[in-house]
């Protein structure tokens, strides 16, 4: 029986993970769940799985935890060294979904004791990704991705024989706004921005798909994960999300992950690993889908992933600073502070205004990130 830790198991991954852990019983036992502040659900979900413990990152939820889980036996914690210390404990298997750098710490607790990490939160890899890649080989740790475009790289990536691969090919859906013109999207709401056509997701990462910042950052994340080289990997507008990504190598040939637009598949492929094991979602129908197309980002319309190339290139601190402007940017805009046009604005304006040296370390990141968000909620009002 392999026991399972969930970091943010209240968002959209970990309901999925959770579902899939809970259909297989004899295979799976959860060890610990982390959610931010949903103490009700957490401990709904606590209880159904006789998890050991339940964290609520939020201090503030930490009474109403503690009353639900009265009498079942079930730890409660909370605060952001709980979460760590959930991490920390004897799961072979983490799922990394805690959105955002909020998920940083206690992803790498999980790696700095060998676990297998089932890596949802992108962030991880774009704040620090030179810092926790070198901590993976220190521990003997393992990382499967869950993004569908890099879960699908990872099962045709030959890493045997890397320089075998002449490049890789995110495929990005384009978002809701993909035809829309500069002057429409300027007066998107949230609500449009987190209806995605494809995907059932979060409101952040939602907004990442609109922005499409979600690709920037998994430009970012690639590099760290798969070694070929920034300039060997490219982005394609693929709207009906079939073909998840690509891997072209030397001779020519292109070995694609194609399936539903369901996180469910990535997220049990990360689960059973070196297995594989079955899932409930909607199976493939390529007669029924008829044609698949596919066609060039537009750099005019959608800015955010030449920021990140740019941060990427440049190195050092920037891909720190580009995150974190851009979470303060996404959360200003579901707020209602700014609008669509100005996330990237903003995170443009952070990483011009701030340029600090290349962090040494975690805490060097960390406040690196903190920084960032200081300057960014400068440029977080509306224009």
């Amino acid at each position: 029986m392999k026991r399972v830790t969930i970091l943010g198991s209240t968002g959209s991954v970990g309901k999925n993970t959770l579902e899939l852990v809970e259909a297989d019983p004899q295979r799976f036992a959860v060890e610990a769940l982390v959610a931010n502040r949903n103490a009700a659900e957490l401990a709904a979900q606590a209880r159904r799985t006789r998890a050991r413990r339940a964290v609520v990152a939020d201090p503030a939820a930490y009474g109403e935890l503690r009353d639900a889980l009265a009498g079942s036996g079930i730890e409660a914690a909370a605060g952001a060294e709980a979460a760590v210390e959930a991490a920390a404990m004897p799961a072979e298997f983490v799922m990394s979904a805690i959105v955002g750098a909020a998920g940083l710490a206690p992803t790498l607790a999980a790696i700095r004791r060998g676990a297998t990490v089932g890596l949802a939160n992108k962030e991880t890899l774009v704040c620090a990704g030179a810092l926790v890649s070198a901590e993976v080989r220190a521990h003997g740790a393992r990382l499967i991705p869950v993004d569908s475009e890099h879960s699908a790289i990872f099962q045709v990536f030959d890493a045997d024989r890397a320089s075998r691969v002449a490049k890789i090919v995110l495929t990005a859906s384009g978002g809701p706004f993909r035809t829309w013109t500069r002057e429409k999207m300027a007066a998107v709401t949230p609500a449009q921005a987190v209806a995605h056509p494809n995907w059932s997701m979060g409101a952040k990462i939602s907004v990442d798909s609109a922005t499409m910042m979600n690709k920037g950052l998994e430009v970012i994340e690639a590099y760290h994960l798969f070694p070929v080289g920034a300039e060997r990997i490219e982005i394609l507008v693929h709207p009906q999300s079939v073909v998840h990504s690509m891997v072209e190598y030397v001779d020519g040939s292109v070995l694609a992950q194609l399936g539903t637009p369901d996180m469910r598949m990535p997220i049990s492929l990360a689960l059973a690993w070196p297995d594989r094991m079955a899932t409930p979602g909607p199976r493939l129908d390529l007669a029924k889908i008829s044609s698949l197309t596919f066609e060039a980002p537009d750099p005019e319309r959608f800015p955010a992933i030449a920021l990140a190339r740019a941060a990427l290139q440049h190195g050092g601190a920037r891909p720190t600073i580009l995150n974190a402007a851009n979470e303060v940017a996404v959360a200003a805009f579901l707020a209602g502070r700014i609008g669509f046009l100005d996330i990237a604005a903003c995170v443009d304006a952070t990483l011009s205004a701030y340029d600090p040296a290349a962090p040494a370390d975690i805490a060097d990141v960390v406040a690196i990130d903190a920084e960032s968000r200081r300057r960014a909620e400068a440029f977080s009002v509306r224009r």
